[in-house]
Order: C-alpha cells, then sequence, then structure tokens
C-alpha cells in the first residue's frame, strides 16, 4: 500500500530521470500496469493530477505521451474518480485561466478536454460539462484564436457535437468562426507549414459543413456575415484569402437566391461590392477549393443583369492578369480558368481587358507545353479556344497578335459557330434580368448572340432585307473588308451597319442613317412598302455607285496616278455583280424560216410568277413539269432607269405550245438523299413516303416537294423557264423573213449568281376591283436546290465529264446547286399594308455538302449538315431561333403569312468557282474581317455609352426596386427576433459585426 501510495512520485521520478526512453518505457510500463488495480480516491487524484501536468505542460513529446497513456488508463479503470475530478469546475478554470505559470499557459487544454470527454459521455455531469462547453467555445471563438487553436475547437466539436452552440448561439458561433477565418495567415512559406495551415483551415470549414447538414437554417446568415467581412473597406489588411474555404461548402441550390438578393440590395455601396468581388476573385489561388469559380461567375453575371458595368468594368481590368497568372499552377488551374474564360467572354465592349493579357500568354502557352500533364493539355486547348474568340472579336491588331498567333498555331481552331455561341452567351448584355418583365428598358440582348433592327415607322420591309443581306456571310464580310476612302458612300454607311450588328452590345440599333441614305425618293415616308422593290433600287444604288467609281478610275489611270494593283482591283467586277448577279440568254426562233436570235442580259433577281389557278402540276417521273400557260399576275415595274445588272427577267404570257418542241428544257429540281453510287435524282412523294422509315431525314425531305394541290419553288421556275408561244397581237418581226411570225420564245441561265434571289409575284392589280391583290397560294420551298445552267460548248464535254448528276451525253446544260439562306415573309393581304419579317442561317462552303475533285456527291450522311445549321427569325427589335421546319410551315399554320423573296447560295461547284472567288477574298479565319480604326473605335464608344446607359437605368430606384418581390421568408425567424442583435454571447459589436437589420433581408 505505501508503494502505491508513492505511485506518483514514483512516476515522476522516472520520467524526470535522465534514462535512456526504452529503460523508461519498461518503469512506465509496470506503474500502468499497477493503476489497472483497484486504490482509494487519494490515489487516484494523485495520479491524475501528474498525468494531467505531464499532459499539458510536459517540454517533450514523451512525456505528454505519458500523461496521456496514464490519463486513459485512470479514465477507463477508475470511471468514478476520473468523473469527480474532471469536473465542471476544474473545466472552467482550465478554459479561462489555462494552466502552467503565467505566461506559459498550456496551448494542450482542448486537447485535454477532448481526450477526457470521452470517458464521462455517461455520467451524470455530462450535460453540465455540455453546457458549459456550448458557452465556452462560443466565447473562444470571439476571442479569435489561432488557426491551430481553431482546428482544435473544429475537431473537439466534430468529435462532441453535443458540444456545439444551440439555437441563436449556433448562428453567432457560426458567424464568429467566419471572422477567425477571416484573419487566418500562414506564419510560413515553407512547404511543410503550408500544408498544415490547409490541414487546420479544412478543419475548420469542415465543421461549419457539418453544422450546415444538421441546421440549414444557419447557412443564410453565416453568407451574411461572410459578404460583410468581405465588403468591408475599413479593414487595413484584406481578409484571408481562407474565407474560400467557407464558400465551397454552400449548397449550389441556394446561388440564384443569394445573387440575386444580394445584386439587388440597396444598402451596398458600389464601393462595397467592388470590394467584395475582387476579393473573391483573389479566391481562385486557394487550392482544393470546390465550386468558388461558380460562385464568382454567378455573382459577376448577377452584377451584369442588373446592369452594374462599371463594376465589372473596374473589377475586370484589376484582376484579370492575377486571374491569368494562375493558370501556372495546377493545384488552382481549373477554377481559375473557369473564371478567366468568363471574364474574357463578358468584356466585348472593349478590347482593353484582352490586350492586357497579350504580353502573357506566349509564356503561359511555352510552361503549359513544357509541363506535358492533361490538366496543361487541356488548359491549352481552352485556352486558344478563347484567344481565337477574342480575335474574332476584336480583330485589326495585327502587331500585337501576331507572337500570340504564333505561340497557338499548333492547337485546335474553334470553328465560326461556335465562337459566335461562346461569345453571344457570355456577354454582359446576354445576361437575363428578372427585371426587365417590368421595365423594359433593362430587356437584354437575344440569347441568339443576334442583333435587331428597330422599326422606325412601317420599315420592317427594310429590316427584313438588311438583316437578310448580312447572314449573307460572304457579302457581308466583302462589305466589311472595304477599305476607308472606297468613295461608295452609300457602301460605307453600309458597312457601319452590318459592323454594329456585327459588335454591338445592343438588343437591337437604329438603322436610321442608312435608311435616309438609302431611301427611294418615290416611297411615302411612314407607309408600308414593298420589299423586293426596296431590294432592286439598293442593290443598283450600291452597284451604280461602284461603277461611277471605276469610271473616276479610268480619268485617274489616263493621269497615271494610280499603282497596279488598285487598278487591277477597279478592273473588277462591282461587289453586287460578284454576289448577285447571273446571266440569262434570251432565244427567239421564227416558226417559218427556223431562224434563232438571242440576247443575253444580265438579272440581279428571277421575278417568278404564277400560273393560272387552272394549271396543275404535272408529275412526270421524278421531276416537276409545269405545261405552259397564260398566267394572271402582273409585275410591278421596277424604279425608273435602272441598269442592265438590275434587270428582272419575268414573262408575261405564256400562250401553250402545241406539236413539236423546238427547244429543250431542262427542269428545276429539289436535291434528295441520295447513297454513293446513285443518280441525284429529286424527291417525289411516293419516294419520300417509302424511305422515310428508314432514314429519319428522308421524312424531312417532304418539305423540299410540293403537295398535290400545291405550287413549288421548282414548279414556279419551271414555269418561268418554259417556252412561250408568240402569236397574234405578240407575233415576232423575223429579220430574215421582213415580217411578223409567230415564233417560240425561251430564257436559259446562263450564269448562276453566288446568291440567287427569288421573287415570287404575289401582288397584281385586279381591274375589276382596281386594286392591288394578294396570292395567298402556299408555295413549299425547297432547302436545296438544283438550277439548270447553260454553258459554252466548249466547256460542256469537261463540265459533264466531272460530274456525276449530268444529264444525257451532249447536252450543254449543268446543274448547280444552290441552299437556301433566307426567306422573307409577307405578313397580310396587300403590299400596302401588313408586315415583314425573315427566317434566315449562315450558309458557307463548311457547313454545306462538299464536292470530292471527281464532282461526285458525297453520301447522304454528310448532307444532314444542312438540317444542323440553325435557324434564326429576325422580326424588327425580336431574334430568337428557329427551324427549317417553321420556315416551311408558316403559311399553314398563318395563311397570310406567304414567303415573298428568297435567298440562295450557290454551292461551290465547277461552275461556280469564279463566283466563289469574291467569298474567298473576303473570308478570314474567322470570317469577320478587320475593321478601320474610325469604325472600331465608334463601335467601342457606343458600346460603353450602352453600358452607361443600362447602369443609369438600372440604378433609377423607383424605377425596379418597388417592382421586386419580396424577399423570401429565408431570414424569417432570424431577423424579427430584435432580442438576438443585443446579444452577443460575450462579444463585443466589433467583434461580432453584420447585424441582422443591415441588410434589410439581403441573402448574402
Amino acid at each position: 500500500m505505501q508503494v502505491r501510495a508513492k505511485m506518483d512520485k514514483i512516476l515522476e521520478a522516472v520520467v524526470m530521470s535522465s534514462y535512456p526512453n526504452n529503460v523508461k518505457q519498461g518503469l512506465v510500463r509496470r506503474v500502468i500496469e499497477a493503476a489497472k488495480q483497484p486504490m482509494d480516491s487519494e490515489q487516484c487524484w494523485s495520479m491524475l493530477e501528474l498525468s494531467t501536468k505531464l499532459y499539458l505542460t510536459g517540454d517533450t513529446k514523451y512525456k505528454r505521451e505519458i500523461g496521456k497513456e496514464v490519463l486513459e488508463v485512470y479514465g477507463h479503470y477508475h470511471p468514478e474518480e476520473f468523473e469527480e475530478f474532471f469536473n465542471v469546475r476544474f473545466l472552467l478554470s482550465l478554459l479561462q485561466e489555462g494552466y502552467g505559470p503565467l505566461g506559459k499557459r498550456s496551448h494542450y487544454v482542448l486537447d485535454y478536454i477532448q481526450l477526457g470527454l470521452q470517458f464521462v459521455l455517461e455520467s451524470p455531469s455530462a450535460n453540465s460539462i455540455f453546457n458549459l462547453l456550448r458557452i465556452e467555445v462560443l466565447r473562444k471563438v470571439c476571442e479569435r484564436p489561432s488557426p491551430k487553436q481553431c482546428a482544435k475547437i473544429s475537431k473537439l466539436l466534430t468529435q462532441h457535437p453535443q458540444c456545439i452552440p444551440a439555437g441563436k448561439h449556433q448562428i453567432l458561433f457560426c458567424q464568429q468562426l467566419i471572422r477567425c477565418i477571416g484573419q487566418f495567415q500562414c506564419v510560413s512559406e515553407g512547404e511543410e507549414d503550408i500544408m498544415e495551415f490547409l490541414e487546420q483551415v479544412n478543419k475548420v470549414s469542415g465543421l461549419l459543413q457539418r453544422i450546415w447538414r444538421t441546421q440549414t437554417s444557419a447557412i443564410l446568415p453565416s453568407l451574411k456575415e461572410l459578404f460583410t467581412i468581405i465588403s468591408s473597406t475599413e479593414e487595413q489588411e484584406a481578409p484571408s484569402n481562407a474565407l474560400a474555404s467557407v464558400v465551397q461548402f454552400v449548397p449550389l441550390e441556394l446561388m440564384d437566391g443569394v445573387i440575386r438578393n444580394l445584386t439587388n440590395d440597396d444598402s451596398i455601396t458600389d464601393v462595397q461590392m467592388m470590394t467584395a468581388i475582387s476579393r473573391m476573385i483573389d479566391w481562385v489561388s486557394w487550392p482544393l477549393g470546390k465550386n468558388i469559380d461558380k460562385w464568382i461567375i454567378a455573382l459577376l453575371k448577377g452584377l451584369a443583369a442588373v446592369k452594374k458595368f462599371s463594376i465589372l468594368i473596374e473589377v475586370t481590368l484589376s484582376k484579370i492578369e492575377k486571374v491569368f497568372s494562375k493558370l501556372l499552377y495546377p493545384i488552382v488551374r481549373e477554377g481559375a480558368l473557369s473564371v478567366l474564360q468568363y471574364m474574357l467572354l463578358s468584356f466585348q465592349h472593349s478590347h482593353e481587358a484582352f490586350h492586357l493579357l497579350l504580353p502573357h500568354i506566349p509564356r503561359l502557352v511555352a510552361s503549359l507545353k513544357k509541363e506535358d500533364s492533361n490538366s496543361a493539355t487541356s488548359s491549352l486547348e481552352q485556352l486558344a479556344e478563347l484567344v481565337h474568340c477574342m480575335f474574332f472579336r476584336f480583330s485589326g491588331f495585327p502587331d500585337l497578335y501576331e507572337p500570340v498567333l504564333e505561340a497557338v498555331k499548333a492547337l485546335p481552331i474553334p470553328n465560326e459557330d461556335r465562337i459566335k455561341h461562346l461569345l453571344g452567351q457570355n456577354a454582359w448584355t446576354s445576361q437575363k434580368n428578372e427585371l426587365a418583365c417590368f421595365y423594359p428598358r433593362l430587356a437584354s440582348k437575344s440569347e441568339t448572340g443576334k442583333i435587331g433592327l428597330m422599326n422606325l415607322g412601317n420599315t420592317c420591309y427594310m429590316n427584313s432585307i438588311i438583316q437578310s443581306l448580312f447572314m449573307a456571310s460572304d457579302f457581308r464580310h466583302s462589305v466589311l473588308n472595304l477599305t476607308e476612302g472606297n468613295s461608295q458612300p452609300l457602301m460605307t454607311k453600309l458597312q457601319w451597319l452590318f459592323a454594329f450588328l456585327e459588335h454591338s452590345q445592343r438588343p437591337a440599333i437604329s438603322p436610321e442613317s442608312f435608311l435616309s441614305a438609302s431611301w427611294p425618293p418615290w416611297f411615302t415616308p411612314g407607309a408600308q412598302q414593298d420589299c423586293s422593290e426596296y431590294l432592286k433600287y439598293l442593290l443598283d444604288r450600291l452597284h451604280e455607285e461602284e461603277k461611277t467609281g471605276k469610271r473616276i478610275y479610268q480619268k485617274l489611270k489616263e493621269s497615271s496616278l494610280m499603282s497596279q494593283a488598285i487598278e487591277q482591283h477597279y478592273l473588277n467586277k462591282t461587289l453586287i455583280e460578284k454576289m448577285f448577279g447571273g446571266k440569262m440568254m434570251t432565244k427567239i426562233r421564227c416558226l417559218k424560216c427556223l431562224n434563232v436570235s438571242s440576247r443575253e442580259e444580265a438579272f440581279t433577281d428571277l421575278s417568278l410568277a404564277f400560273p393560272p389557278p387552272d394549271r396543275h402540276v404535272l408529275r412526270t417521273g421524278s421531276t416537276s413539269v409545269l405545261p405552259v400557260e397564260e398566267i394572271g399576275p402582273q409585275f410591278i415595274e421596277p424604279p425608273g432607269n435602272p441598269s442592265q445588272i438590275m434587270g428582272s427577267p419575268r414573262k408575261q404570257k405564256k400562250p401553250h405550245v402545241s406539236g413539236d418542241h423546238p427547244a429543250q428544257l431542262v427542269l428545276v429540281e429539289t436535291l434528295g438523299f441520295q447513297e454513293p453510287g446513285e443518280q441525284a435524282t429529286p424527291l417525289s412523294s411516293d419516294a419520300v413516303n417509302m424511305d422515310s422509315a428508314k432514314d429519319p431525314l428522308l421524312a424531312f425531305g417532304e418539305q423540299t416537294c410540293s403537295p398535290k394541290d400545291s405550287r413549288s419553288v421548282p414548279d414556279l421556275i419551271n414555269y418561268f423557264l418554259s417556252p412561250e408561244r408568240l402569236t397574234a397581237e405578240n407575233k415576232y418581226h423575223c429579220e430574215k423573213c421582213a415580217s411578223l411570225q409567230d415564233a417560240e420564245k425561251v430564257a436559259e441561265l446562263t450564269e448562276g449568281p453566288h446568291y440567287l434571289i427569288l421573287t415570287l409575284l404575289r401582288f397584281s392589280f385586279d381591274p375589276r376591283t382596281m386594286k392591288r391583290k394578294k396570292i395567298l397560294d402556299n408555295v413549299s420551298i425547297p432547302l436545296v436546290l438544283k438550277l439548270p445552267v447553260l454553258v459554252a460548248p466548249e466547256e460542256s464535254e469537261d463540265v459533264w465529264h466531272r460530274r456525276k448528276d449530268r444529264a444525257a451525253p451532249g447536252s450543254s446544260f449543268v446543274s448547280v446547286v444552290y441552299d437556301l439562306c433566307s426567306v422573307v415573309v409577307h405578313s397580310g393581304i396587300s403590299s400596302e399594308s401588313g408586315h415583314y419579317y425573315c427566317y434566315s442561317r449562315e450558309c458557307s462552303d463548311t457547313s454545306t455538302l462538299g464536292q470530292p475533285q471527281d464532282g461526285a456527291q458525297k453520301p447522304a450522311s454528310d448532307k444532314q449538315l444542312d438540317f444542323e445549321i440553325q435557324w434564326y427569325l429576325f422580326n424588327d427589335t425580336r431574334v430568337s431561333f428557329s427551324s427549317f421546319e417553321s420556315v416551311s410551315n408558316v403559311t399553314s399554320f398563318f395563311p397570310k403569312d406567304t414567303a415573298y423573296v428568297l435567298f440562295y447560295r450557290q454551292r461551290p461547284g465547277r461552275q461556280s468557282c469564279p463566283l466563289h472567288e469574291a467569298g474567298a477574298e473576303a473570308s478570314r479565319p474567322h470570317g469577320e474581317p478587320s475593321l478601320n480604326k474610325d469604325l472600331m473605335e465608334a463601335i467601342s464608344k457606343d458600346n460603353i455609352l450602352y453600358l452607361q446607359e443600362q447602369e443609369k437605368e438600372a440604378r433609377n430606384r423607383a424605377a425596379y426596386i418597388s417592382a421586386l418581390p419580396k424577399s423570401p421568408l429565408w431570414w424569417r425567424d432570424f431577423d424579427r427576433d430584435k432580442d438576438d442583435d443585443s446579444s452577443s454571447g460575450g462579444c463585443s459589436p466589433a467583434a461580432g459585426g453584420g447585424g441582422s437589420g443591415s441588410f434589410h433581408g439581403l441573402v448574402f
């Protein structure tokens, strides 16, 4: 018994001795084994006091381990004595006064308490201890302990959740814990110290996650406190980036509500918001954080939705280089790249942000290539895509872009559709704002990325034509590629209009300047006009304007003031001729002497009359054939004094031709889908019905051929090209016979235009009513059209050997393939009233069916691309996604809405090679040419002006705050308890911060 009474002395002597540790360990083991035997309370207390001393003040790890081992033995074998020793008063003393000499208080108090708690969980005093700890841990965090001590508190509470403060104190505890994290700093830059710091932060934030999982009502007040910290402008030091570890545990389903309430809270100043978002962007450097980039991007989008562009501009320009620099570090690369992508793709009003990065891009690319990892490879591809988007958006800086282009030249290049998609969905003006329905001036840019045109008073006829011309990409590229000083004022105005349609951030722009310059003088202001008539006048003006420039060139050439390069430029065709000009041969054969006279004339559109109602479409084989007969509708005469190029061939009367057919008739076809080796034949109704079950695309082909009792575009063209008998009052004066004779007249296309414009002559003058009436017949529109073009005899043999879909040997016609680009629709029953809108898509060589070198068509599977090209509906200021199905069915659904003007683009092929030169000259890697500096500056200034206008409107509180829905009830219990505001749990107001009433129901 006396030996046991001195057991604490023996143990202390052994531990303090200079014996080797292995000798000490043997002696200590004997003491511990003896402690497992029954002993009186005094002996237990002595051993517990000694082991407590060793654990809390031991100067070596060995001493602390001995103390821990003894405590565990006594807690297990002497529970009553341990519970009596480990009492509330003792724990309160430890927590408030510490243990050990003054100035050298132990750092292991929390570890000690955690160790002892496991032995008193079932004791009667357990609840008293838990209540004490709930209060004390709250007081501890209010004292802003170090990261190490916070981690110990978190470890204690994670292992013993009964000690987590409850009720209102729990919310306060979470807020104070976040304030602690905001002051965390890593004291060393050594790798081990950094890893230890990260582990400590993760333990603390992990405790918050645990609390939020069991008590979701604590999440939003915690986020509110977080925003108070990061938005504070009074702190001398920025809060720790360790706060990023808190955000990663916030459920993403709360994101929309949090951001919506945050960005619409009027109590947050611009400076506070700018400070907060700047500090959040700094969080991209926090390693291993999840969803941090999503929250940053969501807040940026939220600010864009409420038009706070000045904040976004300032933050982007000040932080984008720092975000870019984080791409060097694999551990934070993914999140940094996501934030960088949004910052760049959204900053579309100016090139300033992108140009800040230009000096750094080549070095980063070189570094990523050297790294040679999956992360680096993926990042390189995404970076290259981002760079090409910026090249596309801000062209015209070859000296700055050359080093960057050289750095990324070996990386994949995104196609133009992908680029436009990325730019369209990320622009600040594309962000949806829930307030727009209350306040129309806050409406966002169309999700299509396309820009509308304002209606200036029955100017929809012009808007639909301008949008159709704009979507003719080859023409648009050529117009945008015009140089300054081109002596073409109207074309220059069109260039400016196209440039703004391509690069403006506005949802719609005003074409007022172009309207006044292109207005036909006989048009009545404010009245509805014929869009076809406007189109003819516009193309004629542009053509004549360029011809005038050529005449000026001739005079300059005579004075030898022009260089050879400029001379070559002016000797080419006009742009209108290149893009829309075709040629037609009119032949008249005398039926008496059989002499044939011919004349070739140019055209920019074909005006297609409707066959009389009693004329039905006949089906011969697989081709639509129209017998010739007198027609009804008369065409409106074009503006006076048109040039030859602006002619619009049309026929007034077509008496039935009987007897022999002196002229060969090659019929227009719609292009079907053929398998390799099959002859290209048009789709018939029977063929579609038979094969549609095999190939879903074939069923879609029904829309490319006319129903039994309706017309199709090929029907109208065949009628246009069919022979016409000249008899009676229309007899032909034959020069050979020197008298009027019966004759036959036929028109043949000799050169297909690059863009084929077809006008359906729906308006005619009714002599009975003395009014113009509209033909409302539904006309089916083929997606792909095959047009017969006559080729010169010397070309015929070469052409037919190259083309698989040739006609019979010796034929002089070749089928030229056209793809539908735009359809201008007239809604109404008269040309003097109604409304115009258009369906359009961008056709290019890369998106249409290719032609192999042997001239054969590719397999049918490639043809699917024609159905994948996105269609758009342009209706003045409204632009929306559409489809070819909508184009095809518009008249079926709305009988007064009928196709009026069609635009087809010629597919590259043997006959079309010269016509594609203009498009090729204008094309660049990503389509849009570089703009001149004055134009770029004007667009940039207007974009900035628009952002300023939108921000000013958004800041008009009376306009949209009153329309805001009431805040959700997330804060109801927390905000309405005024007692909670004054109850700080032992913390001063300065320490707590973020009172519940300071944000007026703000979520964050």
